[in-house]
């Protein structure tokens, strides 16, 4: 049997753009295209309750399970910490009800005017926050999987580590987004196995993005991150992780492919590094 391959709504929503078309718009279309590429599973950014019911009969129409959703959180401060532990809370159980067994979540950075850092208190109230969401989302049989881009490995990658070293590896796991570890680190593979070796039993989710020469390329491929490698490891480790694609364009990437041609060699690609494995949902 084939491994699970799933894809995260980003991509599709940017190609969408581009093409002056709005995915949300046209979802039903949209998840057939989705479908048509050989995916097997579709993570959503979920906002509300209610939009894991109305995800639900447009992804089973077209055959696709949604094994994990994709939550933004406030978790430094902890007013709005609590608002949004008990929002994602209301959310994970309706996603749950439908299938979902992983609830990836980026805490937000600080908004207010240039980038600034979070302090030693915030990133504290942080963690514990996650705790608090972990342990809730535990109870209900879900996985809390923490991601992150690539503000969070400024200054020693501190609040990464944070999210890490000061939460409870039973209710917080990882959604290791091997290119965004890989670029915050200032394009270093010696980074992206380091985080491996000090976190990798704690792969919950993986997200799979190429680059070549720094660029995200159209497509899941040979490049920068040595995936061959990373499957191997995680291989010797016994970690099954969900895979997730988020192969999306940026400025410089080639564009020659359609979203479902694209979609489709990056799932190939997938399926052919990762043959074999049997995940753990």
């Amino acid at each position: 049997m084939a491994v699970h391959i799933a894809c995260n709504e980003y991509p599709w929503v940017v190609l969408y753009q581009q093409a002056q078309k709005n995915f949300h718009e046209s979802l039903d279309a949209g998840l057939g295209e989705v479908a048509a590429s050989g995916i097997d599973g579709f993570e959503p950014a979920v906002y509300g309750p209610s939009d894991a019911d109305r995800l639900a009969p447009l992804l089973e129409k077209r055959g696709l399970e949604m094994r994990s959703i994709y939550v933004g959180s406030t978790l430094h401060d902890l007013a709005e910490a609590r608002r949004s532990v008990e929002s994602i809370l209301a959310i994970a159980q309706k996603a749950g009800e439908r299938g979902a067994r992983i609830l990836v979540t980026n805490p937000h950075p600080l908004r207010e005017g240039p980038l600034r850092d979070k302090s030693d208190a915030q990133l504290e109230t942080q963690a514990q926050s996650m705790n608090d969401l972990g342990k809730g989302l535990s109870e209900m049989g879900l996985t809390l999987a923490y991601h992150n881009h690539d503000v969070e490995f400024r200054h020693g990658a501190r609040e990464f580590h944070h999210m890490m070293a000061g939460t409870d590896p039973r209710y917080v796991s990882l959604c290791l987004d091997a290119h965004w570890v890989y670029r915050g680190a200032g394009h270093s593979s010696v980074a992206l196995f380091d985080i491996l070796k000090l976190y990798g039993g704690r792969v919950a989710e993986l997200h799979l993005r190429q680059s070549a020469r720094h660029i995200w390329t159209e497509t899941l491929g040979e490049g920068d991150i040595d995936y061959l490698r990373l499957a191997r490891y995680l291989l010797d480790l016994g970690v099954r992780p969900h895979l997730v694609l988020e192969q999306a364009p940026e400025s410089g990437t080639p564009q020659v492919l359609s979203a479902v041609e694209a979609h489709r060699m990056s799932c190939a690609y997938a399926r052919e590094v990762f043959a074999g494995w049997r995940n753990q949902l």
